[in-house]
């Protein structure tokens, strides 16, 4: 059975994928941590915060964040705000296809399919 899921960027629940994006946000600076992951666990995504149209940073379970850069980009994902998913697994992974949601008068239509890339462990620089 496929599982499908909508995320709206930002501040979210869990992994219904549920959330409303800031744009004012500033995005703090980030450096990697540790080696890119190929997959992350579903169930442990708590939010997401969609940087740009390649870059989409995955807050998990137990304070852990990955940024995902898409290797070819995604048209209209920074716009929208939003995305959705389809795994049969519990897994997201860089083989897997996302897909923008686009808002048309209050009606959520699915827009470009984008490739995802490796999921690098990522922490916030202090800037103090």
């Amino acid at each position: 059975m496929k599982k499908a899921f909508i995320v709206l960027s930002a501040i979210g629940m869990a992994s219904t994928g549920l959330a409303v994006a800031f744009a004012s946000e500033k995005t703090p600076e980030v450096r990697a941590v540790g080696a890119p992951k190929n997959c992350v666990i579903t169930h442990q995504i708590r939010s997401t915060k969609i940087i740009d149209d390649s870059t989409i940073d995955f807050k998990m379970a137990g304070g852990k964040t990955y940024r995902n850069s898409l290797p070819n980009g995604c048209p209209g994902l920074r716009r929208d705000d939003a995305f959705s998913y389809r795994t049969s697994t519990s897994q997201l992974c860089s083989v897997d296809i996302i897909r923008v949601v686009e808002n048309y008068g209050g009606r959520l239509q699915q827009g470009a399919g984008c490739g995802l890339g490796k999921f690098q462990p990522i922490e916030k620089i202090s800037t103090n």
